[in-house]
């Protein structure tokens, strides 16, 4: 059920984002449309009124009134066809006459709120508008006889209907268009993008699988120095998962907590034999050795960003509840979290483990043992928390096999780092192939 649902999520967020990059380009890209067929339709609209408006010019340098009779009736024609106003003015920029199309007063209305004095120069002016889904055109054209000025012609140029309408399909269609190849090319990228994400995922497990691999490594090589075996490091990072999981410790510290326990004492690689495999009590001389492992694991995992989560556990796991541990002499709270958690575990299977220089205490000694430093070396609840599960864990993992050890913690593990709710399905399948192999 996990597996489908996490599955589910992927399609789930990729198809998400696909529609949202559909609408937002289909937005972009309609819009840029839009303003093209726009820009279009300005062109035809102006190339029209232009046209028609130069038959002013032939009479535009005659002054008698039979010419402007001419005009006035030129102008009326105009009203009749696609113009719902035209005014003429001389080289003086003065009004000859005025015609307006008394029915139009949406038209009208447009007009009024784009007014535009007239140029000074001799380029065509404009201004588009729409009013009751028309196209509307005001038009400030200069009229020219042989190359010279003569007068201004302006009119309201309306597209007739079958040219709006052409118009207004044309936008419809060009803007679906638009949507239509957005939305095919979205369709068209989403097995890619799902594919890409698959392949991005399990490379990144894989990279995180390798980077839990040598940290489990370096961890059981310093463990095989101070007690001749690896399962140390198992053990504790066995009770340290699962005394949080019972504290409720969320799962980013877990992780943080499993590196530390892993790498506790990764310092100790700076520790000669001769005081760390010495079968015997240390002296003062020594003990002071023995505790630059602290600094010398700070500083080996300072080199890598991934493993700063661990420093909680490798830099306080030696401090005490009561103020009296090393390197800080940190108490009660100020401890971290995860070093109180270790300590406890880390005192346990040393306790319960053959050492160099002790043979093993029974369970019921070891927790005793523990029980006489509650409050002085341990935090109490987090005692309390461990002392209700502890049976439970040490029946499941003390006197079997190593390999069982091992198995036991990579699947606990795996669980915080490579989890399979987070893997795709082919990822899955492939690591499933390597474990009934």
């Amino acid at each position: 059920m996990a597996h489908k649902m996490a599955h589910g999520n992927i399609h789930r967020t990729v198809l998400i984002r696909l529609v949202l990059a559909w609408l937002t380009l289909s937005l972009v890209l309609g819009a840029i449309a839009f303003y093209l067929e726009m820009e279009k339709t300005d062109r035809l609209m102006l190339d029209m009124a232009i046209t028609e408006a130069r038959s002013f010019t032939d009479h535009m340098n005659q002054e008698d009134i039979a010419h402007l009779e001419v005009l006035k009736q030129k102008a009326e024609d105009f009203l009749k066809s696609d113009f719902i106003s035209v005014r003429v003015y001389d080289k003086t920029q003065s009004k000859i006459l005025e015609v307006v199309k008394q029915e139009k007063d949406e038209a009208k209305l447009g007009i009024k709120q784009h007014i535009h004095s007239l140029p000074l120069g001799d380029v065509p002016h404009y201004h588009t508008y729409w009013a009751g889904r028309r196209p509307f055109m005001q038009l400030l054209l200069p009229l020219k006889v042989g190359g010279n000025l003569v007068g201004y012609f302006e009119g309201v140029h309306e597209v007739d209907v079958e040219t709006a309408k052409n118009i207004e399909a044309g936008i419809i269609h060009t803007l679906v268009l638009v949507v239509v190849v957005v939305l095919a090319t979205s369709v068209a990228l989403y097995p890619i993008i799902i594919f890409l994400n698959k392949s991005l995922v399990q490379l990144s497990t894989e990279l995180l699988k390798s980077n839990v691999e040598l940290m489990e490594v370096l961890g059981s090589a310093i463990a095989k120095r101070d007690s001749d075996t690896h399962l140390h490091n198992h053990r504790v990072t066995f009770y340290a998962i699962r005394l949080a999981e019972t504290l409720g410790v969320p799962k980013h510290d877990i992780q943080c907590l499993i590196a530390g326990a892993f790498l506790h004492d990764v310092g100790k690689i700076g520790i000669s034999d001769e005081i760390l495999r010495k079968p015997g009590p240390f002296t003062d001389e020594e003990s002071t050795v023995m505790h630059t492992h602290v600094a010398i694991g700070v500083d080996i995992i300072s080199k890598a960003a991934w493993l700063q989560g661990a420093r909680d556990v490798v830099e306080y796991h030696h401090e005490r509840f009561d103020g009296s541990g090393y390197m800080k002499g940190l108490k009660g709270y100020t401890i971290p979290l995860n070093a109180r958690i270790f300590a406890i575990v880390d005192v346990f299977d040393a306790l319960t483990s053959k050492r160099a220089y002790k043979e093993a205490f029974s369970f019921n000694d070891a927790r005793v043992i523990l029980r006489h430093r509650l409050g002085s070396l341990f935090d109490p609840d987090l005692l309390d928390a461990f002392d209700a599960i502890a049976p439970k864990l040490f029946s499941e993992i003390n006197n079997v096999d190593d390999a069982i050890v091992e198995e036991t913690l990579r699947r606990l593990v795996n669980k915080y780092f490579l989890s399979i709710e987070d893997v795709p399905q082919e990822v899955r399948s492939a690591r499933l192939g390597e474990a009934t192999s």
